[in-house]
């Protein structure tokens, strides 16, 4: 029986599961060093209180006991090292996992630069115990406000660097989250200031510019201070110092500046990869030197068919993920490759509350309401059948 391995239950590892589990005849091995699937561009809601820490998670042991599949098996392991020779996977907890096959979707982490001195001490909110935490110190800014607003009405100013996708969205929840607090008490103390830096000479840089400007207009609305055309230089002692020669105080710091790829792709020390750590991949979603290994998802340097690098994001994991999964079957069952060719669907931002902003195949721009609405559906229709199975799996393991 043929052993195909995933390392990494993200969006891309789920969707190369979908595909795998079609065959019922392989043994199918899904490693995570987290025991749950992190819905991650929902959780700013988690921030700002629209959702639960159950609302952005997949359990991935009750995912694997929801399919019907008797060889598929879950296991909450650390990967160390990878032989591909020897078609081994090593991990912390001493455990060695065999594979014929093997799909590498680990993801990637924030790339905190080491030029930036005292950057260390941001947090990241792309892990959800930091996102977690996070919450936990902005919902205590405040508290100290209103509690000590009789005495003193300190200012809390919270600085946002980085205004890509993360960090647009991230300081939208906060400020319109914030807006709501203070207006919904009638608290005199509401001086809380969200500040968003970005190096380039606009939010969202890449993007279309009437996508740019809604949401610049939305967060100017909602009372965040955008500094543009600058860079951060160094946090130290509770401010931030700027490439422009200023310098800002904070409460804290939320970097959103980059990323780059997981660790674990140093391990496959003779796979080509771009500088970002990423495994290059051909049009099959094959490293370069073995055929019987895949990368997708945003461990991937994926390109299209016109060879245009593709943006790391929900889509893209997605395709790559399906794709990956179908041809694994195909290499087992002696068929040819299917080729990959994402296209994206278009883009929706959220910018707070229920407000959101998006390009529809590019033919279509929306904002407002409609915006939120449509991207509500978007992760419903992801999220329903996931439910479904992970439902289904809490009822197998009860029988047990």
């Amino acid at each position: 029986m043929k052993k195909v391995v995933i390392i990494g239950g993200g969006y891309a590892g789920i969707y190369a599961l979908r595909e795998l589990v079609k065959n019922k005849n392989i043994k199918i091995t899904l490693i995570d060093k987290h025991t749950y699937h992190n819905l991650q561009p929902e959780v700013y809601d988690l921030i700002a209180n629209k959702s639960t820490f159950a609302d952005v998670t997949i359990d991935l042991t009750t995912l694997c006991r929801g399919f019907n599949h008797n060889h598929l098996e879950f296991k909450n392991l650390k990967v160390r090292k990878i032989d591909q020779h020897a078609r081994k996977i090593y991990t912390e907890e001493q455990e060695i996992v065999e594979f014929d096959y093997l799909i590498m979707a680990a993801g990637t982490r924030t790339f905190f630069p080491s030029s930036i001195p005292g950057l260390n001490n941001a947090d990241d909110i792309k892990k959800l115990h930091r996102a977690i935490t996070f919450k936990q110190s902005f919902e205590r800014q405040l508290f100290e406000k209103i509690r000590d607003e009789a005495k003193q009405c300190a200012d809390t100013h919270i600085v946002v660097v980085g205004a890509g996708l993360s960090g647009v969205e991230i300081a939208a929840e906060m400020a319109y989250y914030s807006n709501k607090f203070f207006e919904r008490g009638n608290f005199s103390c509401d001086n809380l200031k969200i500040s968003l830096i970005s190096s380039s000479a606009s939010i969202l840089p890449g993007l279309k510019q009437d996508l740019i400007n809604i949401s610049q207009q939305r967060l100017k609305a909602l009372g965040i201070n955008i500094i543009t055309n600058t860079k951060l230089q160094k946090v130290e002692d509770g401010y931030c110092y700027l490439s422009n020669g200023t310098k800002i105080n904070h409460s804290f710091v939320v970097f959103t500046g980059g990323v780059e790829s997981s660790t674990i792709t140093s391990e496959l020390d003779d796979v080509a990869k771009n500088g970002r750590g990423q495994l290059i991949v051909n049009e099959f979603m094959q490293t370069d030197k073995y055929e019987n290994i895949f990368a997708i998802g945003d461990i991937a340097e994926i390109r299209n068919l016109q060879g245009e690098i593709m943006p790391p994001n929900v889509t893209v994991a997605r395709i790559s993920g399906t794709n990956a999964g179908k041809n694994v079957l195909n290499l087992i069952s002696g068929k040819s490759l299917q080729k990959c060719d994402p296209k994206l669907d278009g883009i929706l931002i959220a910018l707070g509350g229920q407000y959101a902003a998006g390009d529809i195949y590019g033919l279509l721009t929306v904002k407002g309401r409609l915006a939120y609405e449509i991207k509500k559906y978007v992760f419903s229709s992801y999220r329903k059948p996931l439910i479904k199975l992970i439902k289904k799996g809490y009822a197998k393991l009860k029988r047990m």
